[in-house]
């Protein structure tokens, strides 16, 4: 098992762009300019090396709907993830804070987590482009 840092030299010599790393996992940027680099909701988690992928529903796309309608929008777009082997490991609804006045939350994003393990270092690279290309937001309607 390579280390958290060989790991994430490996994958930057692989092309990848690294949007922040911790002891346990390698989280990849998504480069949404030239210049803006965001969270692109994929990581490496190290000790296990396994691929997490974060979908999200963003409840003000779906005025009046519950959280576990929002919650099963979510998981709508894990069908073709599910079907290739990940499984959900973790759901939360993570409030987005207003940039400048944070007592105030701008909208809440219901996530799923799915996660699946990779058997090994050559296989993470297919995996985690595979991952990098599926559409992790649910489009308002």
């Amino acid at each position: 098992m390579p280390t958290p840092s060989e790991l994430k030299k490996s994958l930057l010599a692989q092309g990848f762009e690294i949007y922040r790393t911790s002891p346990d996992a390698i989280a990849l940027a998504d480069r949404v300019r030239d210049n803006l680099l965001m969270d692109a909701g994929v990581s490496v988690r190290v000790g296990e090396l396994a691929v997490r992928l974060i979908l999200r529903a963003q409840a003000g796309d779906f005025p009046g709907e519950e959280a576990e309608q929002l919650y099963e929008r979510a998981r709508g777009l894990a069908l073709e993830a599910t079907e290739r082997g990940y499984r959900e490991v973790s759901s939360a609804a993570v409030p987005v804070p207003d940039p400048g006045d944070r007592s105030k939350t701008l909208d809440t994003w219901y996530e799923v987590t799915l996660e699946r393990a990779v058997p090994s270092e050559q296989d993470l690279a297919a995996e985690l482009r595979y991952a990098l290309g599926i559409e992790k937001t649910v489009p308002r309607r």
